[in-house]
């Protein structure tokens, strides 16, 4: 663990026009602007965006691998890790049972498909195959099995988080069992770590020309005019996301002593690249190493983040229940109370099998109505795929915030927080991920 001080004497914070967030948000609004006057130009600048994403990725398993096995192998004993994880997973579900209500009652109230009238059979029947083929059929049992690898090293060489997880686990446990024949393993990995902060965060300065790139793309291949008639369904999604977070978390955040709009604040940097490149998982890294400044345990949040971005994407529970009803209104279809708690039965799974990378919120929707043909026809996805992109970037948002929320309040929880770190931290001045390192940084 990387740990850095904010005492007097420390080095004065950087103008605002250096500082990531300013740059970032800069780059975004270049991109936009750039994609709406000179689409064809903006074209060629996608590679930037997907070398961001490519080169952050990299670091993604070996950073939750080191974080998970100091975490296991240094806090805590056995009872209480287990004790995180099912305190983790029951809050992940109870706040995905929120967020597919929020989208539900959303799209029920303000009913933005309603008076479309379009029917399923004027769907080209090319399109609405070309998405179904996507959908997989919905098995407990293959999730579960999933997260076992073929082999040690499969998921370090695939980039898979989940399995990553399931063996960091087994390590930590290992660690913990091995006693002093561990520690110089251990003490490597820890020194490891460190060095993979310091490289992340020189790699993070390389932000602004990725969400430069990827959002000039969006805005070149799709147009800020292809919003069209369908601008009440993503203006009903945005009104249904900003409830959640600025409703939902806020009173979760109040009742266990700290404040959203700080933590927000906090974490500005990685929400404006995520706001890029409508992608949660190039800033995983840097959430971990923020987190643990907030005064976090290093087991909590090793635990608690990586589970969160596959078991708790409330950005896109919101959306299933928002679009299917959508759906719904647009072709004329009248669904049953007891077809709606069958979606939403449905949705628990699909929610929680879309990775936190651009597009999985759609593929879960296809997955959705795929397994559910007497209620919503798949075809229907043809009709929002034009503007899902537009989407996609309040998904990764919502869900991220809604993380970060629960990792501080499970570690609340476990008692694995430093309320009085959490305080000064989100008060005030804190080194950014992106920082040097300064004189008389420790590795713990």
């Amino acid at each position: 663990m990387i740990v850095t001080s904010t005492a007097h004497g420390a080095a004065p914070p950087k103008p605002f026009y250096m500082q990531l967030y300013f740059q970032v948000l800069f780059g975004v609004i270049l991109g936009v602007a750039l994609g709406h006057f000179a689409p064809d130009f903006a074209v060629l600048f996608k590679p930037m965006g997907d070398a961001f994403i490519k080169i952050v990725k990299m670091m993604i398993v070996p950073v939750v691998f080191c974080t998970i096995v100091i975490g296991i192998a240094t806090v805590g004993g056995d009872q209480s890790i287990g004790k995180t994880l099912l305190k983790a997973m029951a809050l992940f579900y109870v706040l995905t049972i929120i967020a597919l209500a929020t989208g539900l009652v959303a799209v029920e109230v303000i009913k933005p498909g309603a008076g479309m009238h379009i029917p399923a059979s004027s769907i080209d029947p090319s399109e609405v195959a070309r998405y179904a083929k996507n959908a997989k059929p919905l098995d407990y049992i293959d999730v579960l099995l999933h997260i076992i690898p073929q082999s040690f090293f499969t998921p370090f060489a695939e980039g898979e988080v989940l399995p990553v997880l399931f063996i960091a686990i087994i390590t930590g446990f290992g660690l913990r069992r091995a006693g002093n024949a561990g520690k110089a393993f251990l003490g490597g990995l820890e020194s490891f770590s460190a060095a993979l902060f310091t490289a992340f965060g020189f790699l993070m300065k390389l932000a602004p020309f990725g969400a430069f790139g990827a959002i000039a793309f969006i805005i070149a291949k799709n147009g800020i005019k292809s919003v069209g008639n369908l601008g009440l369904l993503i203006v009903t999604f945005y009104v249904a996301s900003l409830f959640f977070v600025f409703v939902v978390l806020a009173v979760l955040t109040r009742l266990h002593g700290f404040s959203l709009w700080k933590l927000l604040r906090y974490i500005r940097e990685e929400l404006l690249v995520v706001l890029g490149t409508s992608s949660t998982e190039p800033v995983l890294p840097a959430m971990l190493y923020k987190l643990e400044k907030l005064g976090c345990s290093k087991g909590a949040v090793g635990l608690t983040l990586p589970l969160g971005y596959s078991f708790n994407l409330d950005g896109t529970a919101i959306y299933l229940t928002l679009a299917s009803v959508f759906l719904a209104q647009a072709m004329d279809i009248q669904l049953t109370q007891w077809q709606i708690l069958s979606m939403i039965f449905v949705m628990l799974l699909t929610s929680k099998g879309a990775a936190g990378v651009t597009g999985s919120g759609f593929a879960a929707l296809v997955a959705t109505l795929a397994a559910m043909p007497d209620t919503v026809p798949v075809a229907g996805v043809v009709i929002i795929a034009g503007i899902d992109r537009f989407m996609s970037e309040a998904r990764a948002l919502t869900s991220l915030c809604s993380n970060a929320v629960a990792c501080v309040v499970v570690a609340i929880w476990e008692g694995a927080c430093d309320k009085a770190v959490l305080k000064r931290e989100l008060d005030g001045g804190y080194v950014a991920v992106t920082d040097p390192i300064p004189q008389g940084v420790q590795a713990a």
